[in-house]
């Protein structure tokens, strides 16, 4: 089977992940059966998909008539047979225990199409075990979605044993289409990569503090605010629900031995029915405040144990083959939003220290969770996951992959345009001190590359261009004014470069465009938004001011009346009111944005090289010097008299024609 074969997806399950999945898949034009065991359970899911398609209206992510369709397209039902007779894929969503899922697929196979691929969305249960129930296991694999599915962008796409590289591929496709991100785990194992990662890292916190080395408000300071993760230890436990990890880590143990031992300190919160914010109640109270988490109670000791633990797991993903350091890293920032990925993460720490993290540890408890696998010894001896080669890499044979390989960018060249792309929607493409400098050395080569001869810079996905700082890392590093300082100079210098690029910028707005997002879309020369774009400046509101340039550069675009405005209101604006400012060159539909961006920086690359340099030239200077700008102006006019280029318009303009300027 073919991806254009699969027309009509069953979901098994109305529950959230269920609902969620059949509305993921409506939204990307499938005919879906949503079933469950009865018609209440049923109706409620389809409920939530009326809710969740109106709330997606209401803040035009979709227009009113694409929720009318997919709804349309769902149809819940009870009958197995009627919801899987005529489905060319089934996503099966039941409870997380094996023995149900196994019952489900038994029935399931009576009725299903022979052609048909089975996937399951388990986040942990072996695939292989789950297969051998179907008599299709070569069409059988793990399709592991995150909650909520319509916001989360990644996928796991799993193999069983038996599982054909042709299905592994239709259902990534799938995946694909559906606008999700997979991420391919190579081999059967529990956990997979996400919760392989997660859950021994909340076992760990745990267990520290069931030990006495440390509180929980020492544990999640560390994670939160010196390590840089979205959310605490504890608090991620309480948000994910206590009981689910604890679960996860039960069949982890059962299946992978003593290392994976869940904490007494989590058996004790499931016992008590205290599983965090879905009961009101788990390490922290949510009927009193919920968790109050200081920023400065943190503890290197506890960092280190945390990472050590984190990187054996990688080590042991990686030595299983499992999935490489590249998928780990991609995997964890889409599915837990890591700012950086664990395999990142461990190697800036250094994979060494946390060997004898581990060692120590080993050696002081003789717990099996401290023993150091081979492969992390070896990744270690190599001087990090990433210098081991187990990270991607590759070129595309021009030396362009290599030239403008970067961690938090996407930068390709297309018919003279640098396409540079914010790549971090799981963080709203915040801008972090990373970002800058890879920023300010891809601006340096684009401007460098004579193949490029205009620069068009979006945020990956269409929920962000740039939601502004990464406040979560930059309260990792701590308040230090200095530090700020520089930070300061830093945005300002690496956004100046982009600014005063000699080739025309475009920078093309969908979603939130906030703080330094705003600072970053000021510096472009043209700037394109779509209709639900929001943009502004909120730093008053966070008791800052913008510190990247927007004092500055704002005023310049729209006056200094309205940009005190913006500024000093803190407000959200509507795209079109800062069209009217004068901020927003262009308005476009939202489904013409990608296209209308790439074809303004296609435009602009065609135009002359020699002459678009000289006029930014003149106009910079005469911001503050009218006569300086005069000069400069003079001075370019005088120099494209002798250019290649002139000859070319003149040329082209008296025969009626195109012409094609060579920056000569």
């Amino acid at each position: 089977m073919e991806l254009e074969d699969v027309q009509r997806i069953a979901v098994l399950g109305a529950g959230n992940m269920g609902h969620g999945i059949a509305e993921v898949a409506a939204l990307a034009g499938y005919d879906v059966a949503m079933r469950d065991i009865n018609e209440e359970f049923v109706r409620n899911g389809y409920e939530q998909i009326e809710w969740s398609l109106g709330k997606l209206v209401e803040r035009d992510r979709i227009e009113e008539s694409a929720a009318d369709a997919a709804l349309d397209r769902i149809d819940p039902v009870v009958d197995l047979e009627a919801a899987v007779g005529d489905a060319d894929v089934v996503i099966e969503v039941v409870p997380e225990k094996m023995s149900i899922k196994k019952d489900v697929y038994e029935e399931v196979i009576e009725y299903v199409p022979a052609e048909a691929v089975l996937v399951t969305n388990t986040s942990s249960l072996s695939i292989t075990e789950l297969s051998e129930v179907t008599d299709r296991p070569e069409r059988f694999c793990g399709m592991h979605f995150f909650n909520p599915p319509v916001r989360m962008d990644l996928v796991e796409v799993i193999a069983g044993a038996h599982t054909d590289e042709a299905t592994l591929e239709l259902v990534e496709g799938l995946a694909e289409s559906m606008g999700k991100t997979p991420v391919r785990v190579r081999k059967d194992s529990p956990g997979f990569i996400v919760n392989r990662v997660l859950v021994p890292l909340m076992n760990e916190a745990a267990w520290i503090v069931e030990s006495g080395d440390a509180t929980i408000e020492t544990v999640d300071s560390t994670t939160k605010f010196d390590m840089g993760l979205p959310m605490g230890s504890f608090e991620l436990a309480d948000q994910v629900g206590i009981d689910v990890g604890f679960h996860v880590l039960e069949y982890m143990h059962e299946v992978s031995g003593d290392a994976y031992r869940p904490c007494p300190l989590l058996a004790e919160k499931v016992e008590a029915d205290e599983l965090g914010k879905k009961s009101g109640k788990g390490f922290y109270d949510y009927e009193n405040g919920g968790a109050e988490i200081p920023s400065d109670a943190t503890d290197a000791d506890v960092r280190r144990r945390l990472l050590a633990l984190m990187a054996n797991e990688v080590a042991g993903l990686i030595g299983d083959d499992v999935a490489d350091a590249d998928a780990i890293d991609r995997a964890v920032t889409l599915g837990a939003g890591f700012p950086d990925g664990p395999a990142k993460l461990a190697d800036a720490e250094g994979l060494d220290e946390l060997v004898a993290v581990l060692d120590a540890l080993a050696e002081e408890t003789g717990e099996a969770r401290y023993e150091a696998v081979d492969y992390l010894r070896e990744a270690a001896d190599a001087g990090g996951f990433y210098a081991a080669g187990d990270g991607a890499g590759g070129s595309d044979g021009d030396g362009s992959a290599d030239r403008y390989a970067y961690e938090t960018l996407s930068v390709t060249v297309d018919e003279r345009v640098g396409h540079v792309e914010i790549d971090r929607p799981h963080r709203m493409n915040t801008i972090s001190d990373e970002l800058l400098d890879e920023l300010a050395d891809a601006i340096d080569a684009l401007d460098a590359d004579d193949d490029v001869r205009a620069i068009l810079l979006t945020g990956a996905g269409d929920r962000a261009f740039s939601a502004g700082a990464d406040v979560q890392s930059m309260a990792a590093g701590g308040a230090d004014p200095i530090a700020a300082v520089e930070l300061s100079r830093k945005g300002q210098a690496t956004f100046g470069k982009l600014e005063s690029s000699d080739k025309p910028v475009v920078a093309g707005i969908d979603g939130y465009c906030l703080g330094g997002g705003m600072e970053l879309a000021t510096c472009a020369d043209l700037r394109v938004a779509s209709e639900r774009s929001e943009l502004g400046q909120p730093e008053h509101d966070l008791g800052l001011l913008p510190g990247w340039g927007g004092t500055q550069r704002l005023a310049r675009i729209v006056g200094e009346g309205r940009a005190k405005e913006i500024v000093f209101t803190a407000d959200r604006y509507e795209a079109a009111t800062l069209e009217s400012y004068g901020f927003i060159n262009e308005l476009v539909d939202n489904d013409e944005i990608d296209d209308r961006a790439r074809e303004l920086a296609a435009d602009l690359a065609a135009g002359p090289p020699i002459a678009q340099r000289y006029t930014k030239r003149a106009m910079h200077a005469g911001r503050t010097d009218a006569e300086a700008g005069l000069e400069v102006e003079a001075m370019g006019f005088g120099h494209v008299m002798n250019t290649d280029d002139l000859m070319e318009g003149l040329t082209a303009f008296m025969g009626d024609g195109e012409p094609e300027f060579e920056g000569k």
